[in-house]
């Protein structure tokens, strides 16, 4: 009897063996669910918690933030590049619309921004896209970049969203149009503080149809908001009567294409072109606006602060030593490994601003690397392989 207590059934080693196996499956698949959740969800919010509003200066030039008046809260991205029907695996659509969608989301909640601007360049294959894929295109991004009625979204087109110059034709435009209620040449007003939107597309002087609107379109605007700057009750003005009323705000551009500059090679921050890229010399009419052109921006509008996309890398420059230009970085990971995006406080005298990068892709790549090395070794460390190993290399040596 005493014998037979000491027996152990067969069968309850194959049952610890399963139960270890059912635990090892059970760590992984916690470690996987854990990584991947950081990685493509609390990732965004761990690093954009980093940021915040920029403060305004007090009149005084005390370092604390003005009180009145209120603030506008502008969140300014640029270049999502939505990719279309014809160019692109389908994968990295995937896995590049998710991160920009959860980018988004995530500022969107965590800033509650008044206004949010988009510079040109949504989608990039808007110039070659048929009506069926154009309005994919559209849904997708309409569902990328949703908001709540607190939140206004307003675009400006870029050179892939209708072509550049020499493709763009009224159709392509007049689509962009009708779908995001924009014009190329528009004047957007909050809390006292004009935007005014460009398309920088048309700005090519050559006589188009397109660019003959644009140019007499922006011209009348100009023309209003100088007026309404310098309107005195007291006095008439033949030039401005019948003029639309502006606010009396210093205007503040937003365009796709920058201003004419000879390269980005004066550019500096993390997130600016490389040094190869620096390098290159821009060329007029397709990485920047023309001499000519941007020189009829400054003397029509005389703003305050210029906003462009385009070149998918951050740059920050002053016109005539004083007006600063910034340049926002591509919002897609697809273009770069850092995307970034503005945040703006601004009032009708003022305004404030700053940078807020997103995760790198190359941290997240690093992340998933580390889980799946972890995994590996919990695989090996189950069946004994690196005590195999060992035992292996021992008798080896001794053999030796």
């Amino acid at each position: 009897m005493m014998f037979g207590l000491c027996v152990r059934p067969a069968w309850t080693r194959t049952a610890v063996r399963k139960w270890l196996l059912l635990w090892l499956l059970l760590k992984l698949l916690a470690l996987v669910c854990t990584v991947a959740l950081f990685c493509e969800l609390g990732i965004y919010y761990a690093v954009i918690v980093g940021c915040d509003w920029p403060p305004l200066k007090a009149p005084g030039g005390q370092g604390h933030e003005s009180s009145s008046p209120p603030a506008l809260r502008a969140l300014f991205l640029a270049d999502t590049h939505l990719l279309g029907a014809l160019k692109g695996h389908w994968l990295d659509k995937l896995r590049r619309e998710w991160q920009m969608e959860r980018a988004f989301q995530t500022a969107l909640w965590f800033f509650e921004p008044d206004v949010v601007f988009v510079l040109g360049d949504l989608f990039d294959e808007g110039k070659w896209s048929s009506p069926e894929d154009f309005q994919d295109d559209v849904q997708r991004f309409q569902m990328m970049f949703r908001h709540s009625s607190n939140t206004e979204l307003f675009v400006v087109v870029g050179n892939h969203d209708i072509g550049f110059h020499y493709e763009m034709d009224w159709y392509k435009l007049q689509r962009f149009e009708g779908v995001f209620n924009f014009t190329s040449a528009k004047v957007v007003t909050k809390k006292g503080i004009n935007f005014v939107l460009v398309n920088s597309i048309a700005l090519q002087g050559d006589g188009c149809s397109i660019c003959e609107k644009v140019e007499n379109d922006l011209l009348q605007l100009s023309l209003a908001l100088n007026c309404s700057r310098q309107l005195d009750p007291s006095h008439s003005n033949e030039n401005c009567k019948e003029k639309e009323i502006f606010p009396a705000s210093v205007p503040i551009l937003l365009q796709h294409y920058p201003l004419y500059r000879v390269s980005d090679e004066e550019c500096t921050g993390e997130d600016s072109a490389s040094p190869e890229e620096k390098k290159l010399l821009f060329r007029e009419k397709y990485d920047t606006l023309s001499l000519e052109a941007s020189k009829k921006l400054l003397w029509w509008f005389r703003p305050r602060l210029i906003l462009s996309g385009h070149t998918h890398s951050a740059c920050t420059v002053l016109h005539d030593e004083h007006l600063p230009e910034i340049s926002i970085a591509s919002f897609n990971w697809r273009n770069r490994n850092n995307p970034s995006f503005l945040l703006g406080s601004i009032t009708a005298t003022d305004f404030a601003l700053a940078k807020c990068f997103l995760p790198r892709e190359s941290t997240v790549g690093a992340v998933y690397l580390t889980a799946g090395v972890m995994v590996v070794n919990l695989i090996l460390f189950h069946f004994h392989f690196w005590q195999w190993m060992m035992h292996y290399l021992i008798n080896k040596h001794k053999s030796i």
